[in-house]
């Protein structure tokens, strides 16, 4: 909780979300990724070589948006955070709801054959992500306008689809 009352941890995380005025579109994390292809926001250095202190971006960001959420053991029936748009770097808080691992992955199941979906993207989420973020980063770089750079991210993101004959 202290975590999310801190203004300057927050300005760091608010710093790796590329945010559109849309809230149809996806946020994208362009700081670390995991091998999820999660945002991996580091809240709070720790000494040594630790990763206490890093949490899901998502999780984050969905506590940021709605506040804490109640964790009552890690059961399967515990409450984990879904993105509704299927982007594993996405801190949109309007496409992230509440759910259980089975509904997850129950989801997961039913979306990943689509081959317009983020899931059926040939790099994976991790590859996905990483290539979302470098565009990013490239655009901001070079000064680009946020046009310029959503059709960085629209290259980045049909790059990795499946080949298809239609």
């Amino acid at each position: 909780m202290s975590w999310l009352a801190n203004e300057s941890i927050q300005a760091r995380y608010w710093a790796k979300v590329y945010r559109t005025s849309s809230t149809e579109d996806c946020w994208f994390f362009f700081g670390g990724i995991s091998s999820t292809g999660h945002a991996s926001f580091r809240a709070a250095s720790r000494p040594g070589r630790t990763r206490r202190g890093t949490v899901p971006g998502h999780l984050y960001g969905y506590q940021l948006a709605h506040g804490v959420i109640p964790r009552l053991g890690w059961g399967t029936d515990s409450p984990t955070v879904c993105h509704t748009c299927d982007n594993h770097s996405c801190q949109q808080p309007t496409h992230l709801r509440l759910g259980t691992a089975a509904e997850n992955r129950a989801e997961w199941l039913a979306r990943r054959r689509d081959p317009t979906s983020p899931l059926a993207d040939v790099r994976g989420p991790a590859g996905r992500s990483r290539a979302i973020g470098a565009a990013i980063r490239a655009g901001q770089r070079s000064g680009e306008s946020a046009a310029e750079i959503t059709v960085r991210v629209h290259t980045a993101v049909t790059e990795g689809r499946p080949l298809s004959l239609w």
